[in-house]
């Protein structure tokens, strides 16, 4: 337990000493709702989402009346003669009555993309979650193995002060101290290591922000987890949840809306049309206005294949889609089954790995008094040490990993930026 509070000393003194350099502290809240805002990659979602719903509109405006306005102006002579100009105007409307059902398949088709691109939009978000929790994660790791890193180092440099003692009184040999010193430049090493991992963490964090500076960042958390499931949940309902499952059920709907849109080519179209106009040699009178009404029914008979080839292209659509969709959902199911018990494990781990950093803390403790006083050999010392080392390091790696862990099991559920950790 005193070593944890060294640990988290000299993790508070380097956070305390790098505010002094003027890096930034954020939390998880403040890191979510940056990237909700600057992210590129949910504006690009977002645009989507535009597109589809402008297609829709345009979709609409087919089977609404069409109204135009036309003014011409004709210059007329014979040669020899003044020349005379012609100026007509009219104003005409046309309203579709009837194409086979085309154009309301169209808009439901556009009413599914719609939802096709918000769902986009939600699996976008829960990509873009699992990679700023990741990054987050990576930085709080780097944060502590700096701390960890130099409190080993001060450690080795104590045990080798310590040989050095005893090979000058002689009851040490030279091979001990070059090794003692040989473990002291592998802990300036890690240390070194450790804060280039910490300046990488930085940045990577930075970019997932969706920032263009790289200006030094500290984050705030703990590895813990908070609101765990007692029991496993039904993942066939997580799954058909998921905005991947929902995005490409929604693609299929409108995929079987294109095979009628495409289908219903061969049907006869009919349309309302009239118009009202007049002509005058003098800009500024008019004849009396002319005006006419009528239906028109267009019906194809033969236009090259090519209306049997969309039929058959819609079709193959169709055929695609449903396969993506059924190979999307067997590979979530798979990815939930998995990434549960990868957070099971993960948290059953760092139970174990605790107790192994407690047991090492206590056999160092008595190894090195009993080294001090002769009681061991400088082998069973040093294994002693190197296990405690390693124990510090596995501690904190299990910490992490069970942070990743849960990050993985929010994504496969979907999800996103304002999901909490559930």
């Amino acid at each position: 337990m005193k070593l944890r509070w060294l640990v988290i000393v000299a993790l508070f003194f380097f956070v305390a000493t790098s505010s002094l350099f003027g890096v930034e502290r954020l939390t998880w809240e403040q890191c979510v709702k940056e990237t909700k805002v600057a992210h590129p990659d949910l504006s690009s979602a977002l645009a989507l989402l535009q597109q589809a719903e402008a297609d829709k509109l345009v979709a609409v405006g087919a089977g609404r009346p069409q109204l135009s306005f036309a003014a011409n102006v004709q210059e007329r002579g014979i040669s020899g003669s003044a020349s005379s100009s012609l100026f007509s105007t009219a104003l005409s409307a046309q309203q579709l009555l009837y194409d086979g059902r085309k154009t309301m398949r169209q808009i439901d088709s556009n009413k599914e993309m719609i939802k096709a691109a918000q769902y986009n939009y939600q699996y976008v978000s829960a990509n873009l979650r699992f990679a700023l929790r990741s990054a987050f994660t990576d930085l709080l790791k780097a944060q502590h193995l700096v701390g960890l890193t130099a409190e080993i180092a001060e450690r080795r440099r104590k045990n080798a002060r310590l040989i050095n003692l005893r090979y000058q009184g002689g009851r040490e040999n030279i091979g001990s101290l070059r090794q003692a010193e040989a473990d002291v430049a592998q802990a300036q090493f890690d240390v070194a290591q450790a804060e280039r991992a910490l300046q990488f963490a930085q940045t990577a964090l930075a970019l997932v922000l969706g920032r263009d500076s790289r200006q030094p960042l500290n984050v705030q958390g703990k590895f813990t987890l908070n609101n765990l499931l007692p029991r496993k949940p039904d993942m066939t309902f997580l799954t058909k949840r998921h905005p991947l499952v929902q995005q490409l059920s929604t693609q299929t709907k409108a995929a079987q809306y294109n095979v009628d849109v495409a289908q219903s080519a061969f049907s006869p179209q009919l349309s309302l049309s009239s118009s009202v106009g007049g002509n005058s040699l003098d800009r500024f009178t008019v004849d009396p206005l002319n005006w006419s009404a009528g239906v028109t029914l267009t019906m194809p008979i033969y236009e090259g294949g090519s209306g049997n080839a969309k039929v058959a292209k819609a079709k193959a659509a169709l055929n695609e889609q449903k396969a993506r969709e059924k190979s999307s959902y067997l590979q979530l199911v798979r990815e939930l089954e998995e990434r549960w018990k990868n957070l099971q494990d993960t948290r059953q781990q760092i139970v174990v790995r605790e107790k192994f950093l407690d047991a090492a803390v206590e056999r160092a403790t008595i190894a090195t008094a009993q080294y001090s006083n002769g009681l061991i050999s400088f082998n069973d010392w040093v294994m002693i040490e190197d296990n405690l080392v390693s124990a510090k390091k596995e501690f904190l790696n299990a910490g992490a990993a069970m942070l990743i862990a849960e990050a993985q099991w929010i994504q496969s559920k979907g999800g996103g930026l304002d999901a909490q950790e559930k």
